[in-house]
């Protein structure tokens, strides 16, 4: 949920502020890949209403989010191409691989889910890269990237048949100097 959250509070900055400024498209572009890749089992089996609602509230907002930074008259004049140039796509060949190569077993659906895993660990390079180049962090987008970090630690955290979620890992230790930035960048004035 801490995830959802994190989607709210961007999809709320760029509709109120009609600005894109400081949020990456490319690691937006990375996480439809993930959703994509991680539910097409939608398609072949039944869970609940919650889990398929769930499922698809998590590609439309994606999806809603890249068309707001591609298409919308104003907010995509606000996207800074330039400051967003990390190269996302050598993330998913490496992601796919490893995924090939390490997974629970061999199928269509659980190597795509596997590789949703690998992928969504490193998703979030291009944005902390992009922040790292502007300098220029508004509240949202910081408490965007928070919360997105956070709800990584809280998969890391949750414990699942005394077995540990391996997938929070990495995006984590990837996140955790954003993190301990956070209380500096996000001072509020109470005066």
């Amino acid at each position: 949920m801490t995830h959802l959250l994190s989607v709210v509070v961007l999809l709320l900055k760029i509709h109120t502020m009609k600005s894109c400024a400081g949020i990456s498209l490319k690691t937006q572009e990375l996480y439809v890949i993930v959703f994509l890749s991680r539910y097409l089992d939608l398609f072949t089996r039944y869970y609940s209403f919650y889990n398929v609602a769930m499922k698809l509230v998590f590609i439309g907002t994606s999806m809603a989010i890249i068309w707001y930074m591609r298409h919308h008259k104003v907010v995509k004049q606000t996207y800074n191409k330039d400051e967003d140039s990390f190269r996302h796509y050598l993330l998913v060949l490496p992601s796919f691989l490893l995924a090939l190569l390490i997974h629970r077993s061999f199928n269509v659906i659980e190597v795509l889910w596997t590789f949703s895993l690998y992928l969504e660990a490193v998703a979030i390079l291009p944005q902390l890269v992009l922040l790292q180049r502007s300098r220029n962090i508004d509240t949202l987008t910081g408490n965007y990237v928070f919360l997105l970090g956070m709800a990584k630690y809280v998969t890391l955290s949750g414990l699942v048949g005394f077995e540990l979620k391996s997938e929070g890992n990495p995006q984590s230790i990837i996140t955790a100097d954003f993190h301990i930035g956070h209380k500096r960048w996000t001072r509020v004035d109470f005066a």
